[in-house]
């Protein structure tokens, strides 16, 4: 579909006519066969996707686009050749599995992909440092969101995700596939059971993958790049600085990207894979809607010199009011969890147990669960259509990121923390409570490597 379609869906109907316009927002979009193919499903979720790098081009647009009540009609990126790469995916799956005759719309700004009245929902799938504005303006846009994890880089941008869903009655998924695997969901069900008796120790473990990088001369744009655009220095808290290969994403590739690895953009390991295994750790423990009220760690930045500056290792301890302690730090992927009859040791693609008994159990949220049960992309989808919360919602993004970010914090502050869940602040502590919306841009010099 291109900007020139002027085929009347469903939505642009109901709001030209001016009746039931709430439900306009509310649900998805009913467009002409030409457009979404022959005898597409009646409801039929229209999306566009904002960012189109490796985790979009890869797994993100495959994975809906295998659904068969989706349908992609616009991406966006300020990278041309990324976004042409994006759109010609896109477009040759529509035309061969649904024969639809028209591309995809492609957008360089993601506010002209918001101003479209014919797509229902968006995947935000961008750097860190620009998902929470990204998040907001598209639900006070009438869009519903999945966003790529980690979904933000403050705690402010946390409240602000969960309370512009609250307040325009959207859909909001975090788009982390960690829970929806069979080992998480019988952690879930073996912890939630109290088959583990009283937990007295829990463990999120995520890789120890980050490095330094010597410093990085300035370069050309590549002319395919709208650098300002990427790096939003008028919109997002990102300090802008010269382009540099490394800063950003590589050429014509989709390669790691080396801006996650740059205080500017993300936050790094901490929260990249911590919304992922200390994710699922809190909602075991059914604590992903909770706060810790004390924050201690210990963690190393690379030498002042390096240009990748994310933390290259940590640990953190946090205590909640219910006495249980949770321990998360840079080792290899697990969650584990240890109680008075026993423990348990899950992971991506393991599931590790004291007793056999645990392992041969059997639970309905693994041995029978619903589709939005075992697909993160199928729980967005139901719940856009079905206007119920999906598994996480803007209310456990918030907590589950703030989470990471209070160890990030605590880990840089180089002193334990007081945290007020209440008032979602610190307690006697101006300096913490100066982060609550601003990202650390800056490696605390103190934990630096030495030479």
């Amino acid at each position: 579909m291109n900007q020139a379609t002027s085929s009347l869906t469903r939505r642009s109907f109901l709001k030209r006519s001016g009746a039931l316009a709430s439900v306009a927002l509310a649900a998805p979009t009913i467009v002409p066969s030409h457009v979404l193919g022959a005898d597409p499903p009646s409801e039929t979720v229209t999306m566009g996707m904002i960012g189109t790098g490796r985790q979009c081009y890869l797994r993100n647009i495959p994975l809906f686009q295998r659904q068969p009540d989706c349908r992609i009609v616009a991406v966006c990126d300020p990278d041309s050749w990324r976004m042409g790469q994006a759109k010609k995916r896109v477009d040759d799956y529509n035309r061969t599995k649904h024969g639809m005759t028209d591309g995809c719309a492609a957008f360089a700004d993601y506010q002209d992909l918001l101003a479209r009245d014919d797509i229902d929902a968006v995947m935000i799938s961008t750097p860190d440092h620009w998902h929470g504005k990204m998040g907001v303006d598209a639900m006070q846009a009438g869009k519903d969101v999945a966003l790529e994890k980690p979904v933000i880089r403050t705690i402010r941008e946390g409240q602000q995700l969960r309370d512009a869903s609250k307040k325009h009655a959207r859909i909001f998924r975090v788009d982390s596939e960690f829970r929806v695997g069979a080992p998480a969901r019988r952690a879930y069900s073996i912890v939630q059971s109290g088959a583990l008796g009283k937990i007295h120790k829990v463990y999120a473990c995520v890789p120890e993958s980050d490095v330094p990088l010597a410093p990085q001369p300035d370069m050309p744009v590549p002319e395919e790049l709208d650098y300002k655009r990427w790096q939003g220095a008028d919109d997002t808290q990102a300090p802008p600085i010269p382009y540099t290969l490394h800063g950003v994403h590589p050429r014509h590739g989709l390669g790691r990207p080396g801006w996650m690895r740059k205080l500017n953009y993300c936050d790094g390991m901490i929260t990249n894979w911590g919304t992922h295994l200390l994710n699922g750790s809190l909602w075991c423990m059914g604590l992903d809607r909770q706060w810790p009220v004390e924050i201690s760690g210990t963690g190393v930045y690379p030498a002042a010199e390096s240009f990748w500056n994310v933390l290259l290792k940590f640990a953190v301890t946090y205590k909640y009011a219910n006495g249980v302690e949770l321990i998360y730090r840079t080792e290899k992927p697990y969650m584990r969890f240890e109680g008075d009859k026993g423990w348990i040791d899950a992971g991506f693609g393991h599931f590790k147990a004291s007793d056999d008994a645990l392992l041969k159990a059997k639970h309905p949220l693994v041995d029978s669960p619903e589709p939005r049960q075992t697909s993160e992309k199928r729980d967005f989808l139901d719940s856009v259509k079905s206007r119920k919360p999906t598994w996480e919602p803007a209310e456990v993004g918030h907590v589950v990121t703030s989470t990471c970010l209070l160890g990030h914090l605590a880990v840089d502050a180089a002193v334990p923390l007081k945290f007020d869940g209440t008032k979602e602040q610190f307690v006697d502590n101006d300096r913490a409570n100066a982060m609550l919306d601003r990202p650390i841009v800056t490696p605390n010099a103190d934990l630096q490597a030495k030479p």
